[in-house]
């Protein structure tokens, strides 16, 4: 069995930088064990994986240990492939998923537009280990549909964090977004997720589906510009859209090839 296999830098406009995803074309859904064992082997933070269907594809998103919810990033890096390698005819391209609906993408020029649900956030009383995982102590922490949202005093100090990774594990949510007033930009922010396998994360868009409700509400403006200030780092255009945000990058391709599984 072969499948064809690409490695996409997304939100990024040159490789090396951005957030690394595989998408793999699928004709038909394989076994999850088989996908599971795909995506380990990838051994990047997200594996896509797509099958054609009536309207567009079908599309999930495995970590090395588990298939997730949603995942900005493998998905403009899907419809990048799509657009450049698959010379998809139309401007918007319709993602069914299993648990977070319909996600569409559609190309505006050199930007690939991502229509998702927004996730709002509330305030919540820090959970059990959080801060001394985060060795810092936050001006405020709110609680989102699966994330932690850590508001920080100043980009410089949201650069200057340094987990503790197995600490952070033991804390009680899928993943800790930390964010804080950009210096050249609306917002920065910056992502772990330990339980999940991913430790920190270069570029997260599902982190942005909570981070554009809440600095669209304390900045009193829809249209937002942000970075996430990993070591690759990320560029992210965002919009508040009530209900849904709108996420806008690039991305480039890194290496295409194919995936040789022989059973035995």
């Amino acid at each position: 069995m072969k499948i064809p296999l690409y490695q996409v830098d997304a939100f990024a406009s040159r490789v090396f930088a951005g957030n690394p995803a595989a998408v793999c074309l699928l004709d038909h859904w394989l076994d999850d064990s088989i996908l599971q064992a795909v995506a380990a082997e990838n051994n990047l933070s997200e594996t896509a994986f797509l099958v054609r269907n009536a309207d567009g594809f079908d599309l999930r998103w495995f970590t090395p240990v588990m298939e997730v919810v949603l995942c900005g990033h493998a998905t403009l890096a899907s419809a990048f492939v799509l657009f450049a390698s698959q010379k998809w005819p139309e401007e918007c391209i319709r993602f069914q998923t299993r648990k977070s609906g319909v996600l569409t993408v559609t190309k505006r020029n050199d930007l690939l537009e991502m229509d998702f649900p927004a996730r709002p956030s509330y305030p919540q009383t820090p959970p059990a280990g959080l801060n001394e995982a985060l060795r810092i102590k936050p001006q405020e922490v709110l609680a989102s549909t699966e994330d932690l949202l850590v508001v920080l005093d100043s980009e410089r100090t949201v650069k200057a964090v340094q987990p503790d990774y197995f600490a952070l594990e033991r804390v009680a949510c899928r993943g800790v977004i930390i964010t804080a007033r950009g210096e050249q930009s609306d917002f920065v922010s910056r992502f772990f997720a330990p339980r999940v396998g991913v430790p920190e994360d270069p570029v997260t868009g599902s982190a942005h589906c909570v981070l554009i409700p809440y600095w669209a509400g304390v900045l009193r403006k829809d249209d937002l510009h942000a970075f996430q200030v990993s070591k690759r780092g990320g560029e992210l255009f965002c919009k508040h859209a009530g209900e849904r945000v709108k996420i806008s990058g690039k991305a480039v391709l890194y290496m295409e090839g194919t995936i040789t599984i022989i059973k035995r």
